[in-house]
């Protein structure tokens, strides 16, 4: 028997717990190993922080599907990888042996980028642990007038401190530091309808490079701005237990892997989701991406187990952004084309609640 193991309970390996549920794995002994057994999709928070779903309108049962699946769920965080080895220790000092890995752990954010985050701010990965904090942190803003701060110009940014605005009210002050372009990447309508909802929800656009979070302050360029809550937006970074795995990675950390989703170092390592950085195809790291990779690594995770052919996986050019705006409307952008408005509100939250159902629905298939 082949010990397969699952790190991660990302976009992409809901698709593998689906495939395992659907076939048995012959000749694989299959473990997953995650820090949570229910999954928060990320692309419902902005909707829960705006107070437009319940909690549980935005989880997935992730032990459900295990369950389904029979694969045994261990909950735990990965602290090390030895890929000569084939093990992983756990933060609470277990180590797990393997002779396949499935790696899809989900985004994380270096905590130590900015002087005084670690201690003062929130950072929006992993997103479990935000909501969590963030619903503490809201008895402050139930309390009084709050000046919140978002750090980030991208998507992550824009959508949160406009979900804000939306499920604090508008006694409180919100800013968000911008270092660089509004949403770089997109298409410049759709930044410009991006700084025009900011400019309605009344958000102040703070240019430039957050230097430090202090107590009661966030530094930008050469201001101290006064913040109560400091939110930390920006993108998302490789686990640093990659760093000493043996793996190949490229300079920022990030697993390489080819066109099956293989290790380009170690060919029985899989991975897919926000810690790959494709040799042949590069693409942005997005849930977009890994929820279409994962039929892919489910397919050649099998492949590998019981012999077959491996197939590639060939991300699209361009993909559909939706971006919730806070208040119900959503910015859409496709190339340069974008649109705003309820109903684009509407598909977005068609969209969601439909990817969250599918993988409701999926135990009661089996």
């Amino acid at each position: 028997m082949k010990r397969v193991l699952l790190l991660g309970a990302g976009h992409a390996q809901l698709s593998v717990l689906a495939d395992v549920m659907r076939q048995r794995l012959p000749g694989g002994e299959v473990l997953l190993v995650t820090p949570q057994a229910q999954l928060l999709y990320s692309g419902m928070v902005p909707g829960l922080i705006a107070g437009r779903y319940a909690l549980d309108h935005c989880t997935i049962d992730v032990g459900a599907l295990a369950r389904a699946a029979s694969v045994p769920l261990r909950l735990g965080r990965a602290v090390a990888l030895d890929a000569q080895a084939r093990e992983v220790a756990l933060a609470d000092g277990e180590r797990i042996g393997y002779d396949l890995l499935c790696l899809n752990t989900g985004p994380v954010q270096d905590r130590d980028r900015i002087p005084g985050a670690r201690e003062h701010a929130l950072f929006v990965r992993p997103i479990e642990t935000f909501v969590e904090l963030w619903q503490r942190a809201r008895t402050l803003a139930d309390e009084r007038p709050v000046a919140l701060v978002v750090i980030g110009n991208g998507a992550a940014g824009v959508e949160l401190v406009l979900a804000a605005r939306a499920g604090l009210g508008a006694r409180h002050s919100l800013a968000l530091v911008c270092d660089g372009d509004l949403l770089q990447g997109h298409p410049p309508t759709a930044r410009a309808r991006a700084q025009a909802a900011l400019r309605r929800a009344k958000v102040q656009l703070l240019p430039g490079r957050c230097t430090a979070i202090e107590a009661r302050h966030v530094v930008v360029g050469s201001m101290r701005v006064v913040c109560d809550l400091p939110v930390v937006a920006t993108g998302s970074d490789a686990p640093a237990w990659l760093a000493g795995s043996g793996l190949a990675l490229d300079d920022a950390g990030y697993v390489r892997v080819g066109a099956t989703l293989q290790s380009a170092s170690h060919a029985n390592v899989l991975a897919a989701g926000d810690l790959i950085a494709r040799d042949d195809a590069a693409h942005p790291r997005s849930g977009v991406y890994a929820v279409r990779a994962g039929p892919v690594l489910a397919a050649n995770l099998r492949a590998l187990v019981g012999g077959g052919t491996l197939v590639p996986y060939r991300p699209q050019r361009r993909s559909l952004n939706l971006l919730s705006l806070g208040d119900g409307r959503a910015l859409a952008s496709w190339g340069g084309w974008s649109a705003q408005g309820w109903m684009m509100g509407w598909w977005k939250d068609a969209i969601d609640r439909g990817f969250v159902r599918r993988w409701r629905d999926q135990p009661s298939k089996k």
